[in-house]
């Protein structure tokens, strides 16, 4: 059992065990695929959904129950874009501790990137990913490299990572610049229906810099990323798959540009998927204030504008997916002078709480549209039972308080990192149990 002086506890399951009969009371139940929100109960019996009800059945009046009075009980979240940084990384994330991050997020499941060392390009690295997560307390799903190595050369054995377990493909950190290695990788990803996941980044335009080019850079002298260095790629990458046939998921859209271009593509039927994440729903260029970098990520914040027309994508189903791109450091690569910092910010444990404050709790998008957005698309993206409450799946359920307001400390964080983007923000809403397989695998005490 790890406890943290916040009163929130990670505890360790057997999953070889079925689960006890479980009977979630009161609480409002917020399920989209099935049409549901209301205060009822949530029945939960060897580890599946046995029921949604407003009347307990006798055999349960009994049992274990959890009084959920006051809170949201909605399918468990998943986040489709998450960096475990093992194998090869291990001091700055690991398998066990990344997953203990993602139930304290409320995540019951998430999909890992495959820019580890080495990178996740064949069938034993996928599997090396998937036993190590076997007594976790959040379900791997592992993303297999589109290129051997992430270099861009040659397509990795996509057929025996799907097999051995992977649901999507990726060389997130870098685009695949050769855009006749990209036309095969969708040709070829197409038979086994599983997406592309692009990280779109023309390296010609972003060479060597920082933050988003623009006044801010300026001011600050910094060199700057131009927002077509995404743009360009994302309009190659939707014009790959409008020609192939083929799926493409567009990883942590930044930019305006890029919303329209998603936006027309999904108009002429393009097979399409987008996400963005919390600091870019949250945050701009403006909050690198004096060269804070754990404000520096890639794609950078953009500009208001940006942000105000990636909301707008998430508000009419442009942008279909929210997820933190979990990016872990250790403290020397952030502790630096803003140039030499590397990229990337943590995001698994203020998710909710962000998406919670900025989007739900100002009206911007309903509880059900971010249940949609945090569960049920991703799932159905890659493919895997999960995103629902209905009877006889798998009993993987997110209860959260949406009312208490909290002020981020990452000492209290379960991640091994702490270079978050929101640190000292005051957030509302907090996760207070995740429940996966039936088994309950984290709760905040009150």
């Amino acid at each position: 059992m790890l406890r943290k002086p916040n009163g929130a506890t990670i505890f360790p399951i057997d999953f070889k065990i079925k689960a006890e009969p479980l009977v979630i009371k009161n609480g409002r139940v917020i399920d989209p695929v099935n049409n549901i929100d209301k205060i009822t109960n949530v029945i939960l019996s060897d580890g599946v959904i046995k029921a949604v009800t407003d009347d307990i059945p006798a055999e349960f009046i009994s049992k274990k129950s959890i009084d959920a009075s006051g809170k949201w009980v909605i399918p468990g979240m998943m986040d489709m874009h998450v960096h475990l940084r093992e194998p090869g990384r291990e001091d700055k994330e690991t398998i066990a501790t990344g997953t203990q991050a993602a139930a304290a997020g409320g995540f019951t499941a998430v999909a890992c990137m495959p820019n580890t060392t080495p990178a996740l390009d064949e069938e034993s690295k996928i599997r090396y990913v998937i036993q190590h997560a076997e007594q976790c307390p959040s379900k791997i799903y592992p993303v297999g490299a589109i290129t051997k190595g992430l270099e861009g050369e040659e397509l990795a054995p996509m057929g025996e990572m799907i097999r051995a377990g992977a649901r999507a493909v990726s060389d997130d950190g870098k685009s695949v610049a050769k855009s006749n290695i990209m036309r095969n990788a969708f040709n070829y990803a197409k038979p086994f229906n599983i997406p592309i996941i692009c990280h779109c980044e023309d390296p010609a335009l972003s060479q060597k810099g920082h933050m988003n080019e623009g006044v801010v850079s300026t001011r600050l002298g910094v060199r700057g990323i131009p927002t077509i260095a995404e743009e360009i790629i994302v309009a190659r990458d939707l014009l790959l798959a409008e020609y192939t046939h083929g799926r493409v998921h567009i990883a942590h859209v930044s930019t305006a540009g890029s919303v329209r271009l998603i936006r027309d593509a999904k108009k002429r039927g393009v097979n399409v998927t987008a996400e963005t994440c919390p600091h870019y729903i949250a945050q701009t260029e403006e909050d690198v204030g004096l060269y804070d970098t754990h404000k520096k990520m890639n794609p950078p914040l953009r500009t208001a504008k940006d942000r105000e027309v990636i909301i707008e994508g998430l508000q009419d189903g442009t942008i279909d997916v929210i997820a933190s791109d979990h990016a872990p450091h250790v403290p020397e690569e952030k502790d630096v002078e803003f140039e030499a910092a590397n990229f990337g910010v943590i995001g698994l444990e203020t998710s909710f709480s962000v998406v919670n404050t900025h989007l739900v709790k100002k009206g911007i998008l309903s509880p059900s549209e971010m249940v949609k957005k945090m569960s049920v698309i991703p799932n159905r993206i890659l493919g895997v039972h999960g995103g629902s409450l209905t009877p006889g799946i798998p009993a993987d359920i997110t209860i959260v308080d949406t009312e208490t307001p909290w002020k981020v400390d990452p000492k209290n964080f379960f991640s091994k990192s702490r270079n978050t983007s929101f640190e000292g923000y005051k957030l509302q809403g907090l996760v207070v149990m995740t429940i996966l397989d039936g088994h309950i695998v984290f709760e905040r005490k009150e």
